[in-house]
């Protein structure tokens, strides 16, 4: 997934960073609420995770923003601040989820996924057609009871096809979710990846279909 993590406090998001990376995901980081807001109005994410203490302005305000322009990207909130009046209004704003700090690390990447399978329209962790399965959770992808051997990159490729079946996706689409702003990636690393992703999935019905000037169409194809 692409995120966005918004925080102050260096130390904590160095170590929210290097979690969620270690996962495969490209995240993003801002200190600053205006320059969250900014960012926010012309970049695309999965999942924005939002502290509320920030200099400039409040992720509060962020969120409020965020929402009174259109943009329903999943927000969890970060704070430290415990109160039920603070939840209630964090979740007023537009919040999907709300965090207290300290938290656990592995009840944030589950939280996440939550948001990502809600988004998806999934109920489950497991992504299955007929014989093929992928668990998001454990980065794993199976056809059968064969492991199917994928990079962290290829990994990162298949769960956008998967939550984005029956939807042209454009390559810079693709791009975008795959890569954050520090990296420099081009879009024939792009076509590379995808290329090693369908002949890894021979034999699965998962179907990425290339459509000349459009861009990627991924579907699960009929079993006749």
């Amino acid at each position: 997934m692409r995120m966005l993590l918004v925080e102050d406090n260096d130390e904590l998001a160095e170590t929210i960073l290097d979690r969620l990376r270690s996962e495969g995901h490209s995240v993003d980081r801002e200190s600053d609420g205006n320059e969250a807001n900014a960012l926010l109005r012309f970049a695309a994410f999965d999942i924005v995770l939002l502290d509320i203490n920030l200099p400039g302005r409040s992720g509060y305000d962020v969120l409020r923003s965020m929402r009174s322009r259109g943009d329903q990207t999943p927000v969890i909130v970060l704070t430290a601040r415990s109160e039920i009046d603070d939840r209630i209004i964090g979740l007023d704003a537009g919040a999907d989820d709300y965090m207290v700090k300290p938290f656990d690390f592995r009840e944030l990447s589950a939280r996440c996924r939550v948001l990502a399978r809600r988004r998806a329209g999934a109920s489950s962790n497991v992504f299955t057609a007929g014989p093929f399965s992928f668990d998001r959770a454990a980065k794993q992808a199976r056809l059968g009871e064969q492991t199917i051997d994928l990079r962290a990159r290829e990994i990162q490729m298949l769960e956008i096809m998967v939550d984005n079946l029956g939807r042209m996706l454009t390559k810079e689409e693709v791009a975008d979710k795959l890569y954050s702003f520090d990296e420099t990636p081009s879009l024939n690393a792009v076509e590379q990846i995808l290329t090693r992703l369908r002949r890894k999935l021979e034999g699965t019905p998962l179907v990425i279909k290339t459509v000349r000037g459009l861009g990627y169409l991924p579907y699960v194809a009929d079993d006749d």
